[in-house]
């Protein structure tokens, strides 16, 4: 299992938080997702045999987002 932390500073309240937490229902090998607004940050976890960070990357956008991958 990976790990990624996303900057993401278009997401300004609870609904843009449960948009980005369904990718967990969404992506075959996302094991969670938590999102902040308030920091306007999100983490995934996610099993990199199944899903690569571009392909994390294409489904926030595909939700309206631009986010930025965090060291």
């Amino acid at each position: 299992m990976a790990k990624q932390r996303f900057s993401v500073p278009d997401m300004h309240c609870s609904a843009c938080v449960m948009r980005l937490e369904s990718l967990e229902d969404e992506l075959p090998g996302v094991k969670q997702v938590k999102a902040s607004y308030h920091k306007q940050e999100m983490e995934v976890e996610y099993d990199e045999s199944k899903l690569t960070l571009e392909d994390l990357l294409e489904a926030v956008q595909k939700k309206g987002y631009h986010p930025q991958p965090m060291e």
